[in-house]
């Protein structure tokens, strides 16, 4: 995820975590066959808590 202040992945059983989000791209793994789906953003903010991740952003793009 592009961090306001650097790029950075969340993988399972993450810390807690709360941070903005700049413009640029944000890939997401949709199932364990490691098929993904990614996104380009305005920007937003990612919430990681309890191993679920909530990321709320504005102008989201698919590239598929």
């Amino acid at each position: 995820m592009p961090g306001i202040s650097g790029s950075f992945e969340v993988l399972d059983k993450h810390a807690p975590l709360v941070s903005a989000l700049k413009a640029g791209r944000v890939k997401v793994l949709r199932d364990k066959q490691n098929h993904t789906a990614t996104f380009d953003i305005q920007g937003g903010f990612v919430e990681v808590l309890n191993n679920k991740v909530t990321v709320l952003v504005e102008g989201a793009t698919s590239n598929e």
